[in-house]
């Protein structure tokens, strides 16, 4: 009887798919999203290749340069090229953005499925410090986390994670716990399949969709995590070639060359923008309830 469920299972799962992949195709505002977001990615992926000049190459004979042929987005105050800082910042930003993330996002699923799935104490506990965490802004956790740690772009990323592990388990939770009520659980556990399997084949295949549109919409809020931080001295370190720090740098030439400030903040916001219209899409798609 067993496998006759799961071949009921597979092919209503494939259309259900195709027919969210449909629907997301006619948002195109997340089409918008999902080409900036790849843009950003090629970018980064091809650094070597695009980038005109060495990021890090200081030259005092070109310091302070306005935008022109030579240097597209002209020069900071050591002579580095700012096109070419930019294109190897995205690197930076995207690895830290996927992995605090990544960090945030396997802690809170794992801690959110055992409280939504075993319950009782583990419940109890679990939710108890989420609230704990949730109490606390997420920047100002970030700060203190950062600060204890020291800075560096690995402390950002850990940092970064941990204050993004509540809205984890919040909705893994309460996903897990809609879930194990419905009565093909109920009948799966009948024929004596074990908790683990349980977990494993039925219930974590059908919270991949609300775990995904929370990575898509959250990466939006770790990038200006990670730039503000950077910005404020506990991410990168000079003389990285990163958003945040590119930004704070250019603060001293606020007035005499705006360029510098310009064009990492229309990096940092276009990114952002990709990843809240892309993230919006998916949730649409991906979500039932928001067709209507």
């Amino acid at each position: 009887m067993q496998p006759a469920i799961h071949r009921g299972k597979i092919p209503k799962r494939k259309k259900w798919m195709s027919i969210q992949l449909m629907f997301y195709r006619n948002n195109q505002m997340a089409y918008i999203g999902a080409i900036i977001i790849l843009l950003f990615f090629l970018m980064a992926a091809f650094a070597p290749i695009l980038s005109p000049y060495d990021p890090y190459k200081i030259d005092l004979t070109k310091t302070m340069q306005p935008p022109s042929m030579d240097h597209w987005l002209g020069t900071d105050d050591k002579g580095r090229d700012v096109l070419s800082r930019l294109i190897y910042g995205s690197r930076l930003t995207l690895l830290v953005g996927i992995a605090s993330l990544a960090f945030g996002g396997a802690i809170g699923t794992a801690l959110g499925m055992i409280a939504g799935y075993i319950g009782g104490i583990a419940d109890t506990i679990i939710m108890r410090i989420t609230d704990i965490l949730l109490a606390f802004p997420g920047i100002l956790l970030a700060l203190a986390i950062v600060s204890a740690l020291g800075p560096s772009l690995m402390n950002v990323a850990i940092a970064v994670g941990i204050f993004k592990i509540p809205i984890f388990i919040r909705v893994v939770r309460g996903t897990v716990l809609s879930i194990k009520n419905l009565e093909y659980i109920d009948a799966i556990q009948a024929l004596g399949a074990s908790h683990l399997r349980i977990i494993t084949k039925h219930i974590f295949p059908n919270i991949l969709s609300p775990i995904i549109v929370q990575v898509t919409l959250n990466l939006a809020t770790v990038i200006l995590s990670t730039a503000g931080l950077s910005f404020l001295g506990l991410g990168a370190q000079p003389p990285s070639a990163e958003w945040g720090a590119m930004l704070s740098n250019a603060r001293s030439y606020f007035f005499t060359a705006p360029y510098l400030l310009i064009f990492p903040g229309l990096a940092i916001s276009l990114l952002v923008l990709g990843f809240n219209l892309f993230g919006d899409g998916l949730r649409d798609a991906l979500d039932p309830r928001m067709k209507k």
